[in-house]
């Protein structure tokens, strides 16, 4: 071993060299011959490392080998045995030089540290990239626990770097940083409270990658595009993108759209507003009018009836409208909008279907149509919406009803 140490020391000796000059370039040439060496195997390793995934990655079924390649997997893997041989070789080039020796047996340890936590990174983004090709995983958070995990090791591996460049031992360093705990929350707040937000966001399904939410609080109204430990992404529908603090969809109310997307159709829930004035018992003139409207013909014909019937049975006096059972134009129009709905090919027939007057206001009487289009998409739900409108707003005529509208009085 010392012939090895030596090996150049002994021939500059013989040169003619000073001691000091000698075991300086014999420190130097070894040190060139060792880079050389280890730069060679290095190359060497890492290519047979990398070809052989490649060629197991082509024949194999899975996509996991092939995001391991992508992820530099077998390249981080490859570095291991160079940098072992650099702390073999180390302490017997700088024999000699112990104050080097020291430096550098600490550098190569740290570097070793780093060189774990790459790998480990590769090796947690290629589980990550290879759940999201899941079904299952797709819509989970996996960046946020792929973080925890990053951060946990990225701490261990900084507190023994520091350790060994201290020379204290890990578990005493580590217990002196204890005292610093509360510095250490506080520089960390934001982490943790995005750890146990991401916990509670995937342990209750509150959000998924895909989902649709609205958040007023951020200007968010879009879809989820990534979930991490600190902050939620969302794609509005502008494609601008809001970036949402994780905490937030747990301390903060917010509206996951999942639950529409999901079923069957989505809600169309929207007022015209009438005049009071223009609602009027319907007279058998007006009744006979409205019978030439297709929709509500067979229903006049048999509600007049059953009307007919019951006031000549209470004897009702109806030179007086108000006298026994009446139709309105609005109960008849109501009936109409409401056959009109059911009829519609873009409305769900299987889920709530109903036209509905609110409660009166100064402005007039609302009447709601509530009801689901089939079709979700946003460009054909308001389409859909706006068909039904149309028709409402022009059929009102009709029925001798009116519309409320805002009349600006201007002051001159």
């Amino acid at each position: 071993m010392m012939d090895f140490r030596h090996i150049l020391y002994d021939y500059l000796i013989s040169a003619g060299l000073s001691d000091t000059s000698a075991k300086y370039l014999n420190m130097i040439g070894l040190t060139i011959i060792l880079l050389i060496v280890v730069f060679i195997i290095d190359y060497i390793i890492r290519k047979i490392l990398v070809n052989a995934f490649n060629v197991f990655a082509i024949r194999s079924k899975s996509n996991f080998d092939d995001i391991l390649v992508q992820n530099k997997v077998p390249r981080n893997i490859a570095h291991i045995i160079p940098l072992l041989i650099l702390i073999e070789f180390v302490p017997m080039i700088f024999y000699d030089f112990s104050y080097f020796e020291n430096i550098l047996e600490k550098g190569l340890q740290v570097f070793g540290i780093i060189l774990t936590l790459w790998v480990v990174r590769s090796l947690l983004n290629t589980i990550k990239d290879y759940l999201k090709t899941l079904p299952r995983f797709k819509d989970k958070p996996i960046d946020s626990y792929i973080q925890v995990f990053m951060i946990f090791a990225w701490v261990i591996g900084l507190f023994s770097a520091f350790a060994i460049i201290s020379g204290i031992s890990f578990w005493k360093f580590v217990t002196t940083l204890g005292a610093a705990s509360a510095v250490i929350i506080l520089v960390f707040k934001d982490t943790i409270l995005g750890f146990v937000a991401s916990i509670q966001v995937s342990i209750n399904d509150m959000v998924r990658i895909g989902d649709w939410i609205s958040f007023e609080k951020y200007g968010a109204d879009g879809d989820v595009i990534e979930i991490t430990l600190a902050t939620v992404k969302v794609q509005n529908f502008d494609k601008t993108i809001t970036t949402i603090p994780t905490y937030a969809l747990i301390s903060d109310s917010f509206k996951n759209w999942r639950g529409m997307q999901s079923s069957g159709g989505r809600r169309i829930k929207r007022s015209i507003i009438l005049k009071a004035q223009s609602i009027k018992y319907l007279t058998n003139e007006d009744i006979d009018k409205l019978k030439r409207i297709q929709l509500i013909s067979t229903y006049l014909e048999t509600r007049q009836q059953e009307i007919n019937n019951f006031n000549n049975e209470k004897q009702a006096d109806k030179s007086v409208l108000i006298n026994g059972r009446n139709m309105t134009n609005l109960g008849v129009f109501r009936k109409y909008m409401q056959t009109y709905v059911e009829k519609h090919s873009a409305v769900n027939k299987e889920m709530t279907i109903m036209v509905r007057q609110l409660a009166p206001s100064a402005q007039g009487l609302p009447l709601e149509i509530y009801c689901f289009s089939t079709d979700k998409r946003w460009e054909n739900y308001e389409y859909i919406m706006a068909d039904i409108f149309d028709h409402a707003l022009a059929a009102v005529g009709y029925f001798d009803l009116e519309l409320y509208e805002l009349n600006a009085v201007i002051s001159e």
